[in-house]
């Protein structure tokens, strides 16, 4: 695909707050917030495995060990979107999130189940290349078909 000039879309996402749109690249860490994005998503990633929850990492890349594959995961746009969101809410319950491809599973359970929605009492919207997801309370409006 490289020789021939073809460049994979990035995975993005977008989410308003305070009536400015912030824009998040997977992998990115050029946001200017992005120590406290990162500090965030890992203290809620280490929740994540306390609760039992282990990331399906079975579809990853074959080359990556575990801790990388972890690591690939974490760094996805709708999670560092909504981390950011939430850190920068000021009494607000609804936070929304739009992405230009599908969720994948590991963020949409990430953000479902003992994790941002429902460890903060936020209902969380995000808006992917299909439907909507309405996170509240543990559950998703898709009932996890996506």
């Amino acid at each position: 695909m490289r020789d021939k000039g073809i460049m994979k879309e990035p995975g993005c996402s977008w989410v308003r707050v305070k009536n400015k749109v912030h824009t998040f690249v997977a992998g990115d860490k050029s946001n200017e917030h992005n120590d406290d994005i990162y500090t965030f998503l890992s203290n809620m990633n280490e929740k994540i495995r306390q609760a039992g929850y282990l990331p399906d990492t079975d579809f990853l890349l074959q080359d990556l060990d575990c801790e990388e594959k972890e690591d690939t995961l974490c760094n996805h746009s709708e999670k560092l979107a909504v981390s950011f969101g939430l850190l920068n809410l000021s009494g607000e319950t609804l936070l929304t999130v739009f992405k230009n491809f599908r969720i994948c599973r590991y963020c949409h359970n990430a953000i479902k189940i003992k994790f941002m929605a429902k460890i903060s009492g936020v209902t969380i919207v995000v808006r992917d290349s299909l439907r909507f997801h309405h996170f509240r309370d543990g559950h998703c409006s898709c009932k996890d078909f996506w």
